[in-house]
This record gives structure tokens, sequence and C-alpha cells, in this order.
């Protein structure tokens, strides 16, 4: 398979306040390119959410912005271009919110959830959560709720899936947005 996954950590609740991102680009089921990025956000930073990631206000001080980072990345938001995530609709929804709140033209991809294809392959598990699947499948994920472990993760993840169930089973979870 190839494909792109991607996961974004955010400094609050509001869902345009990406505060890191990272990407991890498979070919032919290979891992052969990783991207992380801090983000300075324009949105304080809400204590919860810097109790899950570890991520400051003064550790993205002098990161870039999201309109810094886009130009680098949007070459893999494309109509033919498979990306993924676990619990995907966060990481779209941040992705949308992030284009729209800084007046950049939205973007349209193909998109496929592990946590959806997780809990049809793997319906004994006791959750379908990224740690849960990683241990469970035996895919290292050393720091939860660090991007760019966790996309590496999700990446893994589906890769088991294909080696295990074959694209013709993972085809039906892919949509475009």
């Amino acid at each position: 398979m190839n494909f792109v996954a991607m996961d974004f950590e955010t400094a609050s609740s509001q869902r345009h306040s990406a505060c890191s991102l990272a990407l991890t680009v498979v070919r032919h089921n290979q891992v052969v390119d990783e991207f992380y990025t801090l983000i300075k956000p324009d949105t304080e930073f809400s204590w919860r959410n810097v109790q899950i990631h570890g991520i400051h206000e003064r550790d993205v001080a002098d990161a870039p912005t999201f309109p810094e980072v886009w130009p680098h990345i949007n070459q893999f938001y494309t109509n033919n271009q498979l990306v993924v995530a676990h619990n995907a609709p966060f990481d779209n929804g941040v992705l949308k919110s992030t284009l729209a709140h800084y007046e950049l033209a939205p973007t349209h991809y193909l998109t496929l959830d592990t946590v959806k294809t997780s809990r049809r392959f793997f319906p004994d598990f006791p959750n379908h959560r990224l740690n849960t699947v990683s241990e469970r499948l035996n895919i290292e994920l050393d720091h939860h709720h660090n991007a760019l472990d966790d996309s590496l993760a999700c990446a893994n993840i589906l890769i088991y899936q294909d080696q295990h169930f074959g694209a013709s089973a993972i085809k039906p979870f892919m949509k475009l947005l």
C-alpha cells in the first residue's frame, strides 16, 4: 500500500490549535519518510492538552505557524492520495479547521481511520485505542501522544492489516474527504 499517516496534537479544545504535526510516508508497505514539526498556534494552551502531550507554549515560541508549514506538506493532500490516521475524524477535523482558520483553500483527499479498521479486524481487543492496538500487534509505540511516534504506529497498524487481511478488505474503509 501507498499512503501517508498523519497525527496532530492540539494546544486546546479548539480544532484549529495544532501545536505539532507528524506525517509518515509509506510506499509499497515500507516507511520511506517521516516529517515532524512543532507549530505555533494563535491560541492559548490548555493545561489538559499539555498534560496529555507535554508540549508547552514555550516549546513552540520559535516554531513556524501552520501557514508556514502548509506549503511543505500540501502535496500529500490530493484527490488520489490516501491519508490515514488513528481516530481520523479528529485529525481530519484539525486539518480542515486549521485551513479554514487561516483562510487557506480546503483540500480533498482519500482518508481511512485505523480505529475503524481495527474494530473490524480485531473485534476481541479490549478497546481500539492506538496504544492498545499497537501493544496487541507488537508495534512499537514508545511515546504515546508524540505526533511522530503516533503517526508511525498508525502506519504500522495499516501495514499489518494489509499484510494479514489484504487491500481488498481495507478498501471499503477509504472515503474521499
